[in-house]
């Protein structure tokens, strides 16, 4: 049986009831895959060499050299659905065309899924016509950011354009039943940790666990695309409504992976206070040292105390800080710069998110917008372009404007928040933009130095602190995170003093940086940093080099299968966490807009603005 292409096809949205169900149900045969690659070059597709599939040195470290952070991430949300759903499904990460064209000319597919982000339309278009010409009886399906758009159905050849969350939506459409406990992928949060010219070890506990608690993001501001596409402001769905439920993944992912960490993938974990302070609860009762790595708004990290933060494990928070007077409600009436040294007295390593072309911003004040950001001096600091999305209300505003550009002026490619405006911006004329942004990276980094060394010192910092503090769990939290200080980060420091050797303010703060890293660890630290200095600098050099000759780095292909799957036998199994529900039946909501905002329930979530 088949599914005739459909053009003109409705955008279902993750709270549709009239999704449309395959004939084959849970027999079909599903491959789900990412745009193909490469994807650090600048090519008709849509790829750029300025947006490479690295988050870190894409948006956060990008002009500190060999000092950037590389890594890359998988594709969760594909992962997640290979996971949850009955039929025998194959997931395709990071492919290169040919491998594409191989898989689908090679197996025989009834449902083919790609997700993608809007900048790759470019590569979905090729995609979907190499699926016709060689599956022309499968049904595609599109999802991620990339369903914002709301004309897509008439630029890509498509069967069904999904917008938000697919496991429901991907349950509804095989028929089988979309309230099932969530089975949560067991993976890394990185892979390819690339710094200094040297590739990190990824052994067992070396890398941190992805938890993926839940989606979207009830504050909603203008320009969040991921708020917007899961159903915007006071609206998101969650996985897990509780610490116990919650709990129960990360425990499973300790032992399947060996960690001792978590990057949770939510983009407000904190805003449930009620799970967060239960999975407190059950990490003191069970001892949990564990670290967290969380994305949190200021307005709800000043509802929990510092105790509650380090008694959580609270060591790494990615937050919003825009620029001065924002207007951004998530910021009002909160002494920002205050919160984040507070913050790093503690250990907990600061990620600050500002943002280059605000209403406001002109060419004469742009510099001191920029200063302000860097003046936070955080861990790492991520600029992006003021740039509205299709699907914000950013975007619905500056098109009642009639500021948006005509698309036939830029390349979709182009618009990734780095480079170009897809706007006439009041103040700033095109152009300016792109070199702004270089001027907002370059002067974070020659101000306040490598952001690998800023993590060596926050966590110095928190050490001392807390390395006696009375509660053992708390002690053996930071004794596992400061573990590397003596040694990785003591020669790292030490390369770094010969590395600024004709910057001697620079050269100071790594010296001081070093020898507080020695008085600290005594001999071993020493020693490192004596010795292993010279290994360092060589990489550092070698890196360089390689830079300089238009380096690029590429994630590699992941071929996986579902347990349903038993056909494939290439492919490697995936593994997922047995849901809590399985032994203490709870129905989790599926339903955007479950955890709305509400003044009777304070316990249950922090109520903002």
């Amino acid at each position: 049986m088949m599914i005739k292409a459909n053009k003109n096809l409705p955008i279902f949205s993750q709270t549709e009831t009239d999704t449309p169900k395959h004939p084959l149900g849970s027999r079909a045969k599903v491959l789900l895959t990412g745009v193909f690659g490469p994807y650090a070059q600048d090519d008709e597709y849509g790829s750029r060499k300025l947006n490479p599939m690295e988050l870190y040195h894409n948006q956060v470290t990008r002009t500190q050299g060999p000092f950037s952070l590389r890594m890359f991430h998988r594709s969760w949300g594909l992962m997640m659905i290979q996971n949850n759903i009955k039929a025998p499904c194959t997931l395709l990460d990071f492919p290169v065309l040919d491998r594409f064209i191989e898989e689908i000319t090679t197996r025989q597919y009834d449902i083919i899924g790609i997700s993608s982000i809007i900048p790759n339309q470019g590569k979905v278009r090729k995609m979907c016509e190499l699926i016709r010409q060689y599956q022309p009886d499968a049904t595609i399906i599109i999802g991620g950011h990339i369903a914002n758009i709301p004309d897509l159905d008439q630029r890509i050849d498509a069967d069904h354009i999904v917008k938000g969350e697919g496991v429901a939506w991907f349950r509804r459409f095989l028929g089988e039943d979309d309230q099932q406990p969530v089975r949560h992928p067991i993976t890394v949060s990185g892979i390819g940790t690339r710094n200094a010219g040297v590739s990190c070890p990824e052994k067992p506990g070396d890398v941190a666990a992805t938890v993926i608690p839940s989606v979207g993001c009830p504050l909603g501001c203008n320009f969040c695309s991921t708020s917007a596409m899961f159903g915007g402001k006071g609206k998101f769905i969650s996985f897990y409504e509780t610490g116990d439920e919650l709990f129960h993944v990360m425990c499973q992912m300790e032992k399947e992976l060996q960690v001792q960490s978590f990057f949770m993938m939510d983009e407000n974990f904190l805003f449930y206070k009620k799970r967060a302070l239960r999975l407190l609860e059950l990490m003191e009762e069970h001892g949990k040292a564990w670290a967290l790595y969380v994305f949190s708004s200021a307005n709800v990290l000043k509802t929990y105390t510092i105790e509650q933060l380090v008694g959580l494990g609270i060591s790494w928070v990615w937050m919003g800080l825009e620029g001065e007077d924002s207007q951004y409600k998530k910021l009002h009436g909160i002494d920002v710069p205050k919160m984040v040294k507070e913050l790093q007295s503690h250990g907990i390593r600061v990620l600050g998110s500002s943002i280059i072309g605000l209403e406001e911003h002109t060419p004469e004040n742009i510099d001191a917008a920029i200063d302000y950001s860097v003046a936070y001096n955080t861990d790492f600091h991520q600029f992006m372009l003021y740039t509205p999305i299709p699907g914000t209300p950013l975007h619905a505003e500056l098109s009642a404007k009639g500021v948006m550009k005509d698309e036939s002026t830029f390349d979709p490619g182009d618009i990734h928040g780095q480079l170009i405006f897809n706007y006439h911006h009041s103040n700033i004329t095109d152009g300016q933009e792109g070199e702004y942004m270089l001027r907002a990276f370059d002067r974070d980094f020659e101000v306040n130095g490598p952001s690998v060394l800023r993590i060596a010192r926050t966590t110095l910092t928190g050490w001392q602190r807390h390395k006696n503090h009375p509660d053992k769990r708390v002690r053996a939290r930071f004794a596992f995170e400061a573990n590397e200080l003596k040694t990785t980060y003591s020669a790292l420091a030490g390369a770094a003093v010969h590395y600024y050797r004709d910057n001697p303010t620079m050269q100071a703060k790594m010296k001081a940086l070093r020898d507080d890293l020695i008085r600290e660890f005594g001999l071993l630290a020493r020693l490192a940093s004596l010795f292993g200095r010279f290994w360092v600098s060589r990489k550092i050099q070698q890196e360089e080099k390689r830079l300089a000759e238009g380096w690029t780095y590429e994630p590699p292909t992941f071929y996986e299968r579902n347990a349903h799957c038993t056909d494939n036998p290439k492919a490697a199994p995936c593994r997922a966490a047995t849901p809590l529900t399985a032994q203490q039946p709870v129905t989790p909501s599926r339903i955007a807009g479950k955890h709305q905002l509400s003044p009777t329930k304070k316990d249950d979530a922090v109520t903002v603005g």
